[in-house]
């Protein structure tokens, strides 16, 4: 007998850094050595007294449903949090918590979203966003940003995607799959439209605050604009910044309406986070700050030793990320080479199929952000990995022969 199943799946395909990841997984069950720079993971281990925080929780058998917004203890933390890293003032009424910062984007625009409504999603985008405003029977209007923009949307850009039907407006700064990170001043430019437009609410995806490189400072739209917060919502967690991912906490800091329609959804999904893990994230949120604070430092000279040993290899151009832990790579003069087997590379998947087959380096296609030809490197791992990896590239683009083809040239656009 076939079951069949649900049309809204047709309209989302898996996400392609979870795909990639286990496409790693498997080879390495085979024995096979890869470099794995897929994932949107920092190695580094949770701090220790985050992790004493939740042993304290599970001796006090603080181990029973929480509402369903999060723990009052853990909802006047993020508030903490943020009034002390954002300089934002919010109650706790304000605050919900979730599984994780998806959890939270997923119930704001199912909360929100009418069939026929619009998302404007500027591209190159984190993969989920697209999916997510699909299976909600919205539509997301892309707005292609440029390298040259250094990947950031302009007010012009802006004002020229919204329409009567479109709902919100994505930011994420610091980026993923760009590290673009937004000055005040161009954040003030976008909110400025925003600001003739008050049928459009902003989603604030601040994730990688913590990851800030050079001159770069993370700066929220509410902070700029006090007078559009109501609009606003933040969105946030313990995973990136508090190397916490299997924990599974985020948040979303919004108008009061806005969050009890978020834990209205979540009382018929999720019911609620992990008691043990909202625990947890008390600590990581309102104690010592020492350690996080150190992260940057490390990311950046992995970082910089990426950018370098990518710059290397013939056919692949980047620029140094402001933010986040990801490069994203130009393949433009790859494609239209040919592979040591007489194949010709068309597109960055092509690309992607070849370095993990010639180098065992895996990496994930540009096009699953929006944008080619471009694939994109996590720098999230150790320096020997990232060393012996980019080593491995620049091995496999010299065994390409041929010259890239001309219509690659349009890379950045």
């Amino acid at each position: 007998m076939v079951v069949s199943l649900s049309d809204r799946l047709d309209r989302i395909k898996p996400s392609p850094s979870i795909a990639a990841r286990a496409i790693v997984d498997r080879l390495r069950e085979q024995g096979t050595t890869i470099y794995d720079f897929t994932f949107g993971e920092p190695d580094l281990p949770t701090p220790q007294h985050i992790i004493d925080a939740a042993k304290d929780a599970l001796d006090r058998q603080e181990t029973k449903y929480t509402s369903s917004l999060g723990t009052l203890a853990l909802r006047r933390a993020i508030a903490t949090k943020l009034e002390r890293d954002n300089g934002l003032a919010y109650d706790p009424s304000e605050i919900v918590v979730g599984t994780g910062g998806k959890h939270i984007i997923y119930h704001a625009l199912m909360a929100t979203l009418n069939p026929g409504d619009e998302v404007v999603v500027p591209t190159p985008y984190w993969v989920s966003y697209p999916d997510i405003v699909a299976l909600a029977d919205a539509r997301s209007v892309f707005v292609t940003v440029s390298e040259d923009n250094g990947f950031k949307v302009t007010p012009e850009d802006v004002e020229a995607a919204i329409t009567t039907r479109t709902k919100w407006l994505v930011l994420n700064t610091p980026g993923n799959p760009t590290g673009a990170v937004y000055t005040m001043e161009e954040m003030r430019g976008i909110l400025d439209v925003l600001r003739r437009h008050p049928h459009v609410r902003l989603l604030s995806d601040e994730v990688y605050e913590h990851y800030i490189f050079d001159d770069a400072k993370h700066v929220s739209p509410a902070f700029v604009a006090p007078d559009l917060k109501d609009r606003i919502l933040i969105v946030n967690g313990a995973s990136k910044g508090y190397c916490m991912t299997g924990w599974r906490i985020g948040f979303g800091a919004g108008s009061k309406d806005l969050v009890a329609a978020i834990g209205k959804l979540i009382t018929q999904t999720t019911t609620c986070a992990s008691a043990i893990s909202q625990a947890a994230a008390v600590a990581a949120f309102e104690g010592t700050q020492t350690i996080v604070q150190s992260y940057a430092p490390i990311f950046q000279k992995r970082r910089d030793l990426m950018v370098a040993l990518l710059n290397g290899a013939e056919g692949i151009s980047c620029v140094p990320p402001k933010g986040a832990f990801f490069v994203f790579a130009s393949v433009a003069g790859m494609i239209g080479k040919r592979t040591p087997d007489g194949r010709i590379l068309a597109d960055d998947l092509d690309v992607t199929n070849y370095l993990l087959e010639e180098a065992g380096v895996a990496v994930v296609h540009g096009d699953a952000y929006g944008q080619s030809p471009y694939i994109r490197f996590s720098f999230a791992t150790s320096e020997d990995v990232i060393r012996e990896g980019c080593l491995k590239v620049q091995e496999a683009c010299r065994r390409l022969s041929g010259t890239a083809a001309a219509a690659a040239s349009g890379a950045g656009t």
